[in-house]
């Protein structure tokens, strides 16, 4: 850990943040004793079960928010990138965190200290506003995101996650999907055999490409009609 430093990259990240429409002087203070980390890729940032307050701003990378049932599956119910705040729902609620937090590839995150945060949101109601505002995307999304997965088949959600995750793993030539087929499974809540039977079909349509740095979409069109079935079918 290293103490913070508002370099670019930190700017931009609290611009896209609903922190962004603060005075940079309360954005100041609220990131004063912050401090930065850097996540290796497939490392924990919080466990499931954890009951103390945090709060972070994901500077760079690709973090995933999972739950997980008593069998050992596991679903994603949120992707972050850079500007996303983690946490905002730990600072007042006083429960054992349900839900894991996970790096899915080198990340960089701003830790905000929770006692600072809570303070400002207690005497100025410009921050608490911004709080309320993330709170209240991250239960419309949260609820979005259990709706896909109650009323999408399996299918439809392989081909949402993946379309998820190459939207923001772009390189040259290709859109990746920087996951395996384990972790597939565990983002949409199946087996592992199920992934590969259905990524078999999608690579004989021609829609995907398996390797072993992930899945590279070859029809993001294809891809996007499939997914977009659970929406169409059940509004």
């Amino acid at each position: 850990m290293a103490p913070v430093r508002l370099d670019d990259d930190a700017r931009t990240a609290i611009a896209a943040s609903t922190l962004g429409g603060l005075p940079q002087g309360v954005i100041a203070e609220l990131t004063d004793g912050a401090t930065r980390l850097r996540i290796a890729a497939r490392s924990t940032v919080h466990h499931e079960g954890e009951d103390s307050p945090h709060l972070e701003l994901v500077l760079a990378g690709l973090i995933r928010v999972q739950v997980s049932a008593a069998d050992g599956r596991m679903m994603t119910v949120r992707y972050c990138r850079s500007g996303a705040l983690l946490g905002v729902a730990t600072l007042y609620a006083k429960v054992s965190r349900p839900f894991g937090i996970q790096a899915l590839s080198d990340s960089e995150l701003l830790s905000l200290r929770p006692a600072i945060v809570r303070g400002w949101a207690d005497r100025d109601p410009r921050v608490a506003r911004a709080l309320l505002t993330e709170t209240s995307q991250r239960v419309m999304s949260f609820v979005a995101e259990f709706s896909g997965h109650a009323f999408a088949n399996v299918r439809q959600r392989i081909s949402r996650h993946l379309l998820d995750l190459a939207l923001d793993e772009q390189r040259p030539g290709e859109l990746v999907a920087p996951i395996s087929q384990q972790e597939l499974a565990d983002a949409v809540g199946t087996a592992r055999e199920v992934v590969v039977r259905e990524l078999r079909e999608l690579r004989e349509e021609g829609a995907v490409q398996t390797g072993r740095d992930g899945i590279v979409i070859r029809d993001p069109e294809r891809l996007a009609s499939i997914g977009s079935q659970s929406w169409n079918e059940s509004s």
